[in-house]
């Protein structure tokens, strides 16, 4: 075993924190404000399908046809055009045509799900199956609090977040890109990212895929904190491909898959569409683009190394036919996200979509529904990876504090109707029935006690309180009810261990890898 192995060794044992599962669970589940960890979500309810078998194969052909007969581009990647043309492809120039079913084969080789490891071992989750995992919002330049108001955020608000996602326990991962630092130079943010996302929190994270030397550094972080052997034989990131839509692969995301493809390294293929501007109008039209575009970006994985770690992403919204703008939280990319979970199914790897998104310039109303009408069908539909999950504002362009948090109480909501159904002796309740009997009310009886501290969900943000005791407390609304629990959680927040060897090479690696370029802000 390596000296880098054992300091991950050590890292892991000091990390680890107390069980997310059982009853501890369940209670922090039920009362949104503890900080005990929730487990990842495997669910006990039935997936919400909208699309029959008829309607499925009419978009998987459809999908086929676009790879056979229109084709995907690939640009500015000799290497990807060559591997492309070796397995099968026909190339020609930068456009890529699939061989009618050649791209679902080489789907095939993807695993239908898999571990991404924390170096908290309690942390980590299995992604696929039956098992939705939720992260925080990824790629906002600009933060927004109640007190300061909208600006450009700073590496300072990014390991604020780090720490309150670190805090949430309907939070199952740290994300990747929470916020972008502006004040420090773009081919050396990544650097400040990862390692506050490893020395903040001890929850699995993603990597950086803005250059294909920034996924390398990447990797050589994660070494250092997991060891050699295991990262590459295991999977400690996630990170974002999205293809440039409509139908075309750019040479960044293209390297950084190739790079993290051949680590092991997990890789999530994300059509990026705002349908009427980079696809139809039409939900039928957007799937078979999408699962076009995810078939294409899977299979070219599977090129690189078979069996590395895929998941089919799927980010659709509607498009405001008036202002061009993105609109969040209506119909149309409901029903998207619900049918391309049932292809993502039958084509037999990860699901990633879904959020809590909003238009919304504040965390208002308007935010609450439409994040509201996007978090659900990511619950039913049955996604497996969501990112986006927590602290999204402005569509996307702000990580918002307040919004964080309310999104984590949501969520939380969302892990108990997951859950399903208690069924036990307990859940059953047959001894109260007994006890209480006809025309008696139930608040004494002995079952009640036992269980009231976790019968229901208890939100750290909704106030359920009288009139008279909302006024007496400030009459205060969720906006300045989720600042205070933002400013109590930093206020209250103590960082998971990490081995001070791990954390010397960690600052060493960063020291070195700065000084060698100069900063560039483009």
């Amino acid at each position: 075993m390596s000296d880098t192995e054992k300091r991950s060794g050590r890292a892991g044992r000091a990390g680890r924190g107390r069980s997310g599962g059982g009853a501890a669970s369940r209670r922090a589940a039920r009362s949104g404000g503890s900080s005990e960890q929730l487990k990842y979500i495997t669910r006990n309810i039935p997936y919400f399908e909208t699309l029959n078998e008829e309607a499925l194969e009419i978009i998987e052909y459809n999908a086929e046809t676009v790879l056979e007969e229109i084709g995907i581009e690939f640009r500015d990647d000799p290497e990807a055009l060559q591997i492309l043309k070796d397995n099968g492809c026909d190339v020609q120039g930068e456009r890529v045509r699939f061989p009618r079913g050649l791209a679902r084969q080489w789907c095939a080789h993807a695993p239908s799900e898999f571990t991404q490891h924390a170096r908290n071992t309690e942390r980590s989750v299995i992604i696929g199956g039956k098992n939705t995992v939720f992260a925080p919002v990824y790629g906002p330049p600009f933060v927004r609090d109640l007190d300061g108001g909208r600006r450009y955020a700073t590496i300072e608000d990014f390991r604020n977040f780090v720490k309150l996602v670190y805090s949430m326990p309907a939070l199952h991962h740290s994300g990747g890109t929470v916020c972008e630092p502006v004040d420090i130079p773009v081919n050396k943010r990544h650097l400040d990212m990862l390692y506050a996302h490893m020395r903040f929190s001890d929850k699995p994270y993603m990597g950086s895929v803005t250059a294909p030397e920034r996924a390398e550094d990447s990797i050589a972080m994660s070494k250092l904190v997991f060891g050699d052997d295991f990262v590459e034989n295991n999977t400690v990131m996630i990170s974002l491909i999205n293809a440039n839509s409509p139908m075309t692969f750019d040479d960044t995301m293209l390297g950084a898959l190739k790079v993290y493809a051949r680590h092991m390294q997990a890789c999530i293929v994300t059509p990026f569409i705002l349908a009427g501007a980079m696809a139809p109008v039409t939900a039928a039209g957007v799937m078979a683009q999408s699962l076009a575009e995810g078939m294409a970006g899977i299979a070219f994985a599977q090129m690189v190394r078979k069996g590395a770690p895929v998941v089919l992403g799927s980010f659709a919204s509607s498009i405001s036919m008036q202002s061009g703008a993105p609109t969040f939280g209506t119909p149309e990319p409901a029903l998207v996200l619900y049918g391309m979970a049932q292809l993502a199914r039958r084509l037999g790897v990860p699901f990633r979509s879904g959020g809590s998104l909003c238009g919304s310039k504040v965390p208002d109303a308007q935010a609450a529904y439409e994040s509201a009408n996007t978090i659900v069908p990511t619950s039913l539909a049955g996604v497996n990876f969501t990112l986006h999950a927590a602290g999204w504002l402005e569509g996307g362009l702000i990580s918002s504090y307040e919004k964080l948090v309310m999104d984590a109480d949501q969520l939380g909501m969302m892990q108990r109707m997951l859950e399903g159904y208690d069924l036990t002796e307990n859940g059953q309740a047959m001894d109260a029935l007994r006890e209480v009997g006809p025309g008696n009310h139930f608040l004494g009886c002995a079952h009640t006690q036992a269980n009231f501290e976790t019968a229901f969900y208890r939100s750290n943000i909704a106030d359920n309180n009288s009139f008279e005791q909302w006024e007496s407390e400030g009459s205060l609304d969720a906006y300045q009810r989720a600042s205070a629990v933002v400013k109590k959680t930093l206020e209250q927040y103590v960082a998971p261990d990490l081995d001070a060897s791990i954390d010397e090479a960690l600052n060493e690696f960063i020291t070195k890898k700065k000084e060698s370029m100069p900063d560039a802000f483009t």
